[in-house]
């Protein structure tokens, strides 16, 4: 989901942490829809930071600024989030309009950090400073998740895969002889054992 290249129009600010090598002649290669969606994202977030009032720079960029610039998004989200006074709340198919603000959903959010993540790490980053993967944004996302499950009634934990009772019980081997009492089971061991002498 393009979060916000619907909103912005940047011109690919030079926000690298490392020195940019210079452009060769050849044509520009062809990249995924993932790989220009993270060029986006990433070119976006440097614009908001450099717009930030009193500008910041990538390295004093802290998680708090990351969920300022998540809650910033929230003006372009298209899902409803009913509050928990809405009598909406919890259903996952409202039968009808309601006044609650529209939100980023958390799936968006959460493959935006990820985009963002590895955009700081190429860009000369080291992956235990980023602040997209400090412990207040993770707290947030979760929070975020667990709220709008709840508000849209709907559940984002993965389905667990049942296994058949029936299934284990025919899977495994059973035995055929019937089970004895102690005493004749020894009397039967016995006279195999006879049996197996005898045929010697």
């Amino acid at each position: 989901m393009d979060l916000i290249s619907q909103n912005h129009n940047n011109k690919n600010p030079n926000t690298t942490l490392l020195p940019q090598t210079p452009s060769s002649s050849a044509s520009p290669p062809s990249f995924s829809r993932y790989e220009n969606q993270k060029r986006r994202d990433w070119n976006t977030f440097c614009q908001y930071i450099r717009n930030h009032r009193p500008p910041l720079s990538l390295a004093s960029c802290s998680g708090a600024h990351v969920l300022e610039f998540l809650r910033y998004l929230d003006q372009f989200g298209k899902t409803k989030v009913h509050h928990q006074n809405c009598a909406f709340f919890g259903l996952p198919n409202p039968p009808a309009p309601c006044p609650c603000p529209l939100r980023q959903a958390w799936g968006s959010l959460d493959a935006l950090i990820g985009r963002l993540r590895a955009a700081y790490e190429e860009n000369g980053g080291a992956p235990e400073t980023s602040p997209f993967g400090s412990r207040s944004v993770r707290i947030f996302l979760r929070e975020v998740r667990d709220f709008q499950a709840k508000s849209r009634g709907v559940s984002y934990e993965k389905k667990r895969k049942r296994v058949n009772n029936k299934q284990i019980t025919q899977s495994q081997p059973q035995s055929t002889q019937p089970l004895l009492p102690p005493q004749q089971q020894g009397q039967s061991m016995m006279a195999d054992y006879g049996h197996q002498g005898a045929t010697r």
